[in-house]
């Protein structure tokens, strides 16, 4: 059974004193490299009765700037939602989170407040894990003999993690997923993420137009720059039922019915109807079918989605899903 993961969205705890390993980063995605990271913060916590924790911004920081200079092309896509990128970090039996909102006071903190701020008085860190590259701090002005130096001081030990590789030596990374994914190749994102690329959210209430066209969908809200390609999908949905349920999917903008922008994921059940308003579901992506399309009128629309469903079909009768 998993520990309790308990959360912090501000420092110090209020709860604990418990001295800690820590890890800082982003960890988007929870991909195969996050998870050789996580298992050396909990193996090493459990060498030294320490409690294994990671920090982690929302929104990437990288996100905050891009907004604040009004450089939105400079804004990184989304693998995973706040929610999954909890879930995938629970899993690796780290017990503590400290989700530290990024905003003007955390960016203009001084790379000494910031040690202070959040390993010492916040965290009581006795052991840190960071990558080669890590900056921190205003104006990203403290470094790894920076922290060294911190260490040394307020009793805190600093080890260096190199790029993690896969079996053919190539990088694992979160700009890796996202390129994979911003192109549809669900065969690459799933080496690297050691799982499928999958969605979770709640149903929520749609317009109701599938269900006319004889394909009614679930509705799940997806983050706004996410960065699986836009398009037609062969899915699985887990968490409606014992079985994980059948399906096609669309992600991306619905260009023939609608004109407000936002980006909505609709999955088509195949042969079944449950009543899902309102429940968790997890969307695994398997194959991509095409590209989304705006069509003439709702009749080709339609025959599309024939053609699509029976692909989605022959797709599960081959795989035996």
């Amino acid at each position: 059974m998993k520990s309790a993961l308990k959360i912090y969205r501000s420092l110090p705890r209020h709860d604990s004193h418990s001295p800690s390993a820590v890890s800082i980063g982003n960890f988007d995605g929870v991909h195969r490299g996050h998870q050789t990271i996580l298992a050396r913060v909990a193996h090493v916590a459990q060498e030294r009765d320490l409690t294994p924790t990671v920090m982690t911004f929302y929104p990437h920081p990288r996100v905050y700037f891009a907004r604040t200079g009004n450089r939105p092309e400079l804004m990184p896509t989304q693998i995973s939602s706040l929610r999954d990128k909890v879930w995938g970090i629970q899993r690796l039996h780290i017990r503590q989170l400290a989700l530290m909102r990024f905003n003007q006071k955390l960016a203009e903190l001084s790379a000494e407040d910031f040690i202070r701020y959040t390993l010492v008085d916040g965290l009581n860190t006795r052991w840190l894990l960071v990558g080669e590259d890590f900056r921190f701090g205003r104006k990203r002005t403290g470094d790894l003999d920076m922290l060294r130096k911190a260490g040394r001081e307020y009793g805190f030990e600093v080890d260096i993690i190199t790029d993690v590789v896969d079996e053919h030596g190539h990088r694992i990374s979160s700009s890796e997923v996202r390129t994979a994914l911003a192109v549809g190749n669900l065969a690459r994102a799933e080496h690297l993420l050691g799982h499928p690329y999958r969605i979770s959210g709640h149903v929520v209430h749609g317009k109701k137009l599938g269900r006319t066209l004889g394909y009614p969908t679930l509705n799940v809200n997806v983050p706004q720059l996410c960065a699986a390609r836009s398009g037609i999908y062969i899915v699985r949905a887990h968490g409606l039922a014992e079985q994980p349920l059948n399906g096609v999917a669309s992600l991306g903008v619905r260009p023939t019915v609608d004109n407000n922008g936002r980006v909505l994921l609709e999955v088509h059940l195949l042969d079944c109807r449950v009543d899902a308003y309102g429940k968790l579901t997890r969307i695994e992506f398997l194959k991509f079918l095409r590209d989304e399309e705006t069509f003439p009128d709702l009749p080709t629309m339609t025959a599309a989605i024939d053609n699509d469903a029976q692909r989605a079909r022959d797709y599960f009768a081959l795989h035996g899903l």
